[in-house]
């Protein structure tokens, strides 16, 4: 059995964001294939970094790692970085967050470490938030997760935008899952981000 993983924040105004910079440009060396479909060798230099910043600076972005326990049995042993969900609330309207990104390391996938980070997201947007739907773009050419995202609940909305990437075009597609058909009131701004 896997050991169990937790969402954190990586953008916290109290900290630099060179504290997860390392850790998270450390993920994105661990999905090369993930880098490959837009023609890059790997993930490029200073990556994560750029990122957190560029996050920081957006109202309702949000980057979360996903933290695997070393040890399923002993919490006190520390936890790793293998995954990454990034997210923005109330875009691109006021009731929907869009998830532009969810990126397990390769060596963890298959794993169901994707899936329980899914869950723990779609729990607390439901308990802690108004959001009603929540929105994504698939690449075209990344199959396996238009079927992970599919599994998962989310269904196809018919759209799609091309999109330029580098010097390469991009058809996303466009997926929503609904969590709710209307607003509700948020019951509790600490619902727990962590699941065995």
């Amino acid at each position: 059995m896997n050991a169990p993983i937790t969402l954190i924040p990586l953008i916290v105004e109290t900290l630099p964001v060179e504290q997860y910079a390392a850790a998270l440009q450390h993920l994105y060396e661990q999905t090369p294939s993930y880098w490959q479909m837009y023609n890059l060798p790997g993930a490029p230099a200073g990556q994560a970094q750029r990122d957190l910043y560029e996050a920081a600076g957006v109202e309702g972005r949000t980057m979360l790692g996903i933290a695997q326990r070393v040890d399923r049995l002993d919490p006190q042993a520390g936890a790793t970085l293998v995954g990454l969900v990034d997210f923005r609330l109330h875009w691109p309207s006021q009731q929907t967050a869009y998830l532009a990104m969810m990126l397990v390391a390769e060596p963890r996938q298959r794993q169901g470490i994707g899936r329980k980070a899914w869950r723990l997201l779609q729990q607390w947007l439901r308990k802690s938030t108004e959001i009603t739907t929540v929105r994504l773009g698939v690449e075209q050419f990344n199959p396996a997760a238009l079927q992970f995202f599919q599994q998962v609940g989310f269904t196809l909305t018919g759209e799609a935008q091309r999109m330029r990437v580098g010097d390469k075009f991009v058809r996303l597609l466009y997926m929503e899952q609904v969590l709710r058909t209307t607003p509700s009131p948020v019951v509790s701004g600490d619902a727990e981000l962590a699941a065995e």
